[in-house]
């Protein structure tokens, strides 16, 4: 666990309690609460890795954590004091889920609760922590983790797809920090051992200190990019892409467009975000790679003729990657899952038309919803004459046999790999157009 070392250590506290609030009162995702956090900007180094993994972890526990409060809170505090529920909420993250000292977590918290404007509550919030000091350990113990901090409409949906106990275990590795995996251009055993890491899935470099990776030796070079194994398997599926055209839709900010140029193809790739397509030129920059760039939207994009391979990754739920982003399940619900289940049958359709015949469409996404993945898939077949799937087999993903599912897709879970750091969650689908 990072450590604190501002000779202010309220500061990156009140990092984390800005933090939080932006994602929990006023949705928004992670990345970008953390921008708009005043204190969270004055930050550097470890301080800023302290905050920023006081606050996933407040996240990633938020079940957990609420239900801790309840049992020494029994009456709902007033409205004006809602910002308390946010100082205990970090608070109680730093004594029972990190290495933090008892007394600084405590005073800490009460300082905090006093420094945003709640100095009636201090005495509260001094209660409640001294209190969970002597009896939180046998409280947490005692707590069913997984299902706690899982919301109800996620953890009902993976029961019925994958059953209770790979829903336990895939909500089980949520609460994980997850390893930091490296897509290198070459020789992933020299890199590992320079970096200090291990090869994972054939070629993926894994890290597992947390670490900033602009430090790292190979950063400025552009030898390596950070993408997660399971995705770079994904990019994979497609199998030899040299000299080949390819459409990379839904593109930024890059690892699978870096991934293709890496392996010889003539890459466009397409987003439909400008501040997005330039992180896209900025990764291809550092890497020294090369890949055109668009900027449109994918469902009315024309280009002058098909390509060899499209690839779409589209936009979804994201409800694969809790263990990077545990915003995600504070800012989605099963709404969300079912408009951007519309958006994807869209792009569907549109990159159906952008492959040349006996050509190839890699639909993927980063979510674990069924109607994000295999649903998706059956109704684009259904409806579109012409496209049928191209059956993936274990070789395909890196001998990965547990992530080929029983109709010959690609399926990842957060659980897979666990004694190793799990991966995140992805689904693809290799569908290849009629036609010679």
């Amino acid at each position: 666990m990072p450590e604190s070392s501002n000779p202010d250590p309220l500061m990156s506290r009140l990092a984390a309690f800005e933090v939080v609030q932006e994602v929990l009162w006023r949705k928004k995702a992670l990345d970008d609460a953390m921008v708009a956090s005043r204190a969270y900007a004055v930050l550097a180094g470890p301080d800023r890795a302290y905050c920023s993994f006081i606050t996933r972890t407040a996240l990633r526990r938020l079940g957990q954590i609420d239900d801790l409060i309840a049992h020494c809170i029994k009456d709902r505090l007033p409205r004006k004091a809602r910002p308390v529920y946010d100082v205990l909420r970090v608070g109680i993250a730093q004594l029972l889920f990190s290495a933090t000292a008892d007394h600084a977590a405590v005073d800490t918290t009460v300082e905090l609760c006093r420094t945003v404007g709640q100095v009636p509550f201090a005495k509260l919030v001094n209660a409640v922590m001294r209190r969970l000091q002597r009896e939180g350990a046998g409280l947490v113990a005692r707590q069913n983790a997984a299902a706690l901090n899982t919301p109800a409409w996620l953890r009902e949906s993976w029961v019925a797809a994958y059953g209770r106990d790979t829903a336990d275990a895939i909500a089980q590795m949520h609460l994980e920090t997850p390893p930091i995996d490296l897509t290198v251009k070459s020789d992933a055993p020299g890199w590992a051992e320079k970096l200090g890491g291990t090869v994972v899935l054939g070629g993926s470099v894994r890290l597992t200190d947390a670490v900033d990776v602009a430090t790292l030796a190979g950063f400025e070079d552009g030898a390596w990019w950070v993408q997660d194994a399971a995705a770079r398997l994904v990019t994979g599926l497609l199998g030899d892409v040299a000299d080949k055209s390819v459409f990379d839709l839904c593109a930024a900010p890059g690892g699978k467009t870096l991934e293709l140029a890496s392996a010889g193809a003539r890459v466009t790739a397409l987003d439909i975000s400008e501040k997005r397509v330039r992180r896209l030129d900025e990764n291809l920059a550092r890497t020294g790679l090369v890949a055109e760039t668009v900027c449109a939207d994918a469902r009315t994009w024309a280009p002058k003729a098909p390509a060899d391979f499209v690839v779409l990754d589209a936009p979804c739920s994201s409800t694969g990657t809790l263990r990077r982003h545990p915003d995600v399940q504070h800012l989605k619900s099963a709404d969300d899952v079912t408009k951007l289940a519309d958006v994807q049958a869209g792009l569907l359709d549109a990159a159906a038309k952008l492959v040349v015949p006996g050509g190839t469409l890699l639909y993927a996404t980063c979510s674990l919803q069924p109607e994000e993945g295999p649903d998706a898939v059956d109704a684009f077949l259904a409806r579109t004459p012409g496209f049928a799937r191209a059956t993936i087999t274990a070789a395909d993903a890196a001998g990965l046999d547990e992530a080929v599912t029983p109709v010959g897709d690609f399926r990842t879970l957060p659980s897979f790999m666990a004694e190793q750091g799990g991966m995140d969650g992805f689904f693809a689908a290799r569908l290849v157009r009629a036609g010679n």
